[in-house]
């Protein structure tokens, strides 16, 4: 036999020595994987963020921007006055005061009426019918425009004699003026049917007694035709007037 004693673990010590190295080292994997953990979350959002201001440094190349967080908007009617502010308020623009009227007066008073007199009060318009007349130059031997207007055919009210009237539109200015005399014949224009053309012994129209030649010309060969009866029949009744004068005179 021995003289070493046989040494055995104590059973009720034994457990008690080793519990302490399991729990730490329970203890110890239960920290390294909370640790892990943590760093894949840091991780996760670190290249969360780097994503985000890569997209918006992406976007602000391209004229973009980062997102903008919609504000709410108030809701509508919370601003508006009530019917009783918007009546409120129309009754004091009514009474605001109104501004007083402005009266000038006028620097140069009309006191008289001035009548333009055209020599034709006491003449009755027999015909009129809307016509351009012409005049023969003899200088040049050519015809030239005197005017576009009416030409009318008035009788005078006491001694009715009639005589052919014409002026230009607008300015009104006479561009022929003579007695309807026997001697005058209307001969119709070269290669027209609606022209006439005739000798005016004594024209006023410039305001002096003066030979013309004139022509006249129609919208249509009716309008032509209706002035010749006109014509002709004024040269009829004057010409027993003006003999009626001369045997007077006589």
């Amino acid at each position: 036999m021995s003289d070493v004693a046989d040494t055995k673990p104590d059973p009720t010590t034994a457990p008690e020595e080793q519990k302490p190295e399991t729990t730490a080292t329970g203890e110890g994997e239960k920290s390294t994987t909370e640790a892990v953990t943590d760093a894949a979350k840091d991780a996760a959002e670190t290249a969360k963020d780097t994503a985000a201001k890569t997209t918006d440094t992406v976007f602000s190349m391209f004229g973009g921007g980062p997102k903008k967080e919609k504000k709410d908007e108030p809701e509508e009617g919370e601003d508006e006055p009530s019917g009783s502010s918007k009546a409120q308020k129309g009754e004091e623009e009514d009474d605001a005061p109104e501004s007083p009227e402005v009266h000038f007066e006028p620097v140069i008073r009309l006191t008289e009426k001035v009548e333009t007199k055209t020599n034709e009060e006491l003449e009755e318009q027999v015909f009129k019918m809307r016509a351009k007349l012409f005049k023969f130059d003899r200088e040049s031997k050519e015809w030239k425009e005197r005017g576009t207007g009416d030409v009318r055919l008035l009788k005078h009210k006491e001694n009715e004699k009639t005589r052919l009237v014409m002026r230009r539109d607008k300015t009104l200015k006479v561009c022929a003026n003579h007695y309807i005399v026997p001697d005058m014949k209307l001969n119709p224009n070269v290669g027209s049917d609606r022209s006439w053309v005739w000798n005016a012994a004594a024209d006023v129209s410039e305001g002096e007694p003066e030979a013309q030649t004139l022509a006249i010309r129609f919208a249509n060969s009716e309008n032509a035709n209706l002035f010749k009866e006109a014509f002709e029949k004024a040269q009829q009744e004057n010409e027993k007037l003006f003999s009626a004068s001369a045997t007077a005179e006589a």
